[in-house]
């Protein structure tokens, strides 16, 4: 049986060692690129828009035209989408081998613009429509993007000198001599070979059923609708409250107009409004996750985040009008912080947790990248739909080029309704808090009904 492998057991009841910190350090620079990438474009669009969509004699800045910004915002999530179905398949018959990012994205956009912005004073646009725009500008928005693929290039040659995961190598590559080596230099314990016992598991019928098979179906099928559903519905709220959120603190008056600043000074201010949003409410739901998920579970996690996420969204939106009148910017800043509180210490966290956990070892990768790829789905609708949506209903409102729109308030609602759907599919996901992956995934179940 699967759980009885010397090896995975082992491995089970380790303690908390460097080459734990070291997959830790690996697997979240992973994370940290993906966010830092995905959350700086509403940035780098606004100098897209100055630098390149300038109109001369407009009263306000240029801007990206819809389908040039529905691109951008959208071809990042194109990638990661495909590259998580195919690298997710890919790591099944290959190999696993071969945040805070939304902070990181801020802090840096600050750091540059703010460099960039003392060393090249600029007057606002209302004072100077072209020379607020200094040229080195068009540097600031390439620097940006360039750092995002630093953590990448760093981690390679971590990952390089780690040896493959314990449970692929044992029960997809069926190399029991492999990994009871490489376990016993990491563990720095003596772990016996156990190929017959392994043999023995990885023939057995009710272990090699294929994706999407029948039996897979009977299994898994009902959980892995849950995960990619749930991680589709968080998506769509999370990603476009970030998207149109430079727009949500303009509404409140938190960032001046446009044409009342120069270029790097509007990245500047928008960096800070996320990073402030990041540090008081993404971080902090991030790190109650990893002190309570092994208390409270995952499934308490998940449904106690997209039932929060519902009550302040609706919050914000029943009472928006109120939001935005003098004296109240603060108590929706709040508002709109809990609600990222509760996306990391909710589904935010967990869409992406478990279905590493609940699928079996020769298909977990592929199944994972599925549920991603589902999420990013759900991030494009989000950065397509909303950019249209969340634009005000009077066309003499609207951003330049776009068409009116449902506004802010109205994309609220429908974005509580998502988090009420993705609430009631989390009931289609197991708990898998104190148990083994072999256990979770059914391998060591089926197992046990044969013996």
């Amino acid at each position: 049986m699967a759980k009885q492998l010397q090896v995975l057991t082992a491995l089970d009841a380790a303690k908390t060692q460097w080459y734990h910190f070291t997959a830790i350090v690996v697997a979240g620079m992973g994370f940290f690129t993906d966010a830092y990438d995905l959350f700086c474009i509403s940035l780098v669009t606004k100098l897209l828009g100055r630098i390149y969509y300038h109109v001369d004699g407009s009263p306000a800045p240029g801007s990206l035209p819809p389908h040039v910004s529905a691109a951008v915002n959208g071809v990042a999530f194109c990638g990661t989408l495909t590259g998580q179905l195919f690298f997710g398949w890919l790591g099944d018959k290959l190999g696993r081998k071969k945040g805070f990012g939304i902070l990181a994205g801020g802090m840096v956009a600050i750091v540059i613009s703010a460099a960039f912005k003392l060393h090249f004073p600029a007057p606002s646009y209302g004072e100077n429509p072209v020379g607020s725009t200094v040229p080195q500008a068009d540097y600031v928005w390439r620097i940006i993007l360039i750092i995002g693929a630093l953590p990448a290039a760093l981690t390679y040659y971590w990952r390089m000198k780690m040896p493959e995961t314990a449970r692929y190598t044992a029960l997809v590559a069926k190399n029991a001599k492999q990994v009871a080596s490489d376990m016993s230099k990491v563990l720095q314990l003596e772990i016996e070979q156990e190929q017959d016992k392994l043999d023995r598991f990885t023939t057995d019928a009710g272990n090699n059923f294929g994706l999407f098979s029948k039996q897979f179906l009977r299994r898994h099928g009902v959980h892995l609708l849950g995960t990619t559903t749930t991680w589709f519905l968080l998506d769509i709220a999370f990603y476009s409250q970030n998207l149109f959120q430079k727009d949500i603190f303009s509404a409140i008056g938190w960032i001046p107009k446009a044409a009342s600043m120069n270029a790097l000074e509007e990245t500047f201010k928008i960096a800070k409004a996320q990073s402030l949003i990041a540090l008081c409410g993404t971080v902090p739901g991030y790190w109650f996750t990893v002190a309570l998920i092994d208390v409270i579970g995952r499934f308490t996690i998940q449904v106690l985040g997209f039932s929060m996420m519902t009550i302040f969204m609706l919050g914000l939106a029943i009472f928006y009008t109120f939001w935005r009148t003098p004296g109240h910017h603060i108590g929706f800043i709040v508002m709109y912080g809990f609600t990222f509180f509760f996306a990391n210490f909710g589904p935010n966290s967990t869409t992406f947790i478990v279905p590493a956990e609940i699928f079996p070892a020769r298909l977990r990768s592929t199944c994972h990248g599925i549920s991603a790829a589902a999420g990013k789905l759900g991030a494009i609708v989000g950065s397509f739909g909303f950019l249209y949506l969340a634009q005000n209903p009077n066309p003499k409102l609207t951003d330049h080029g776009y068409p009116p729109g449902i506004g802010v308030k109205n994309s609220l609602f429908l974005l509580a309704g998502c988090s009420v759907i993705g609430l009631a599919f989390s009931f289609l996901v197991p708990e898998s808090k104190g148990r083994s992956l072999e256990e979770i995934s059914g391998e060591a179940e089926e197992e046990e009904q044969q013996v």
